[in-house]
């Protein structure tokens, strides 16, 4: 027999609230569990397994299971989809909503779940490929890189205004990096100043060349593979 299952989970950090149905077209939807465990991926492993057991070990099962996008971020999906199970992030402002029903209960909350799940009545978040995850890092290494380039200058600037230095055109232009090459200053604080410089000139490349390079990988993951 070839059966149809969908589980609804509320999820916390605390616990995991799990509502199994059997959605029956012209009938009363079947629900078999509405339990509470420890939150952890294996609990819900053993919850699926021990349901089947429950309901016929020999029958086929299309399974399903949803939590609604929150606190666990995507790790509860990748658990589940690398231990063979089907799984979705429900977007919350898409599911439907029970009319009527005020009390907000975390088993409430699980059967709505399962019954959008069995219905077809919400929208799935997206979830990042790897590759998705990859850009994302190195946008985040860019953007450390773009930090460390606005402190350099902060640094210079606050070093020319130590020692009255104030220049009063538009700053960081060629003719600003020109001026800072025009300044007296003693040994130490030109050597000082040479080593913020280098500094300078070693982010503003990098930037650059990262910018470049995020480009590059935008155009490469966009190029449809032949």
């Amino acid at each position: 027999m070839y059966r149809i299952l969908k589980i609804g989970m509320d999820v916390h950090s605390k616990n995991f609230t799990l509502c199994a149905m059997e959605p029956v077209i012209g009938s009363e939807d079947r629900i078999f569990a509405n339990i509470q465990v420890e939150p952890d991926c294996k609990n819900i492993l053993k919850f699926i397994d021990n349901l089947k057991e429950k309901l016929g070990s020999d029958d086929e099962y299309d399974i399903e299971c949803g939590y609604e996008a929150g606190c666990l971020g995507y790790s509860l999906y990748k658990k589940l989809t690398a231990a063979g199970v089907k799984c979705v992030i429900l977007a919350p402002t898409t599911m439907m909503t029970q009319k009527g029903v005020r009390i907000k209960t975390d088993a409430r909350d699980a059967v709505l779940i399962a019954q959008c799940l069995s219905y077809g009545t919400y929208k799935a978040v997206y979830i990042p490929t790897e590759e998705d995850e990859s850009v994302k890092e190195y946008i985040r290494m860019r953007d450390d890189h773009k930090t460390a380039l606005k402190k350099v200058k902060q640094q210079i600037n606050a070093f020319c205004m130590r020692h009255g230095f104030i220049y009063d055109g538009s700053k960081w232009t060629i003719a600003h990096l020109k001026w800072l090459k025009t300044l007296a200053l003693s040994p130490v604080l030109q050597e000082t100043l040479n080593e913020y410089m280098a500094s300078y000139d070693e982010q503003t490349a990098k930037s650059k060349d990262l910018m470049l390079e995020l480009k590059n990988l935008h155009r490469r993951k966009s190029t449809p593979k032949r």
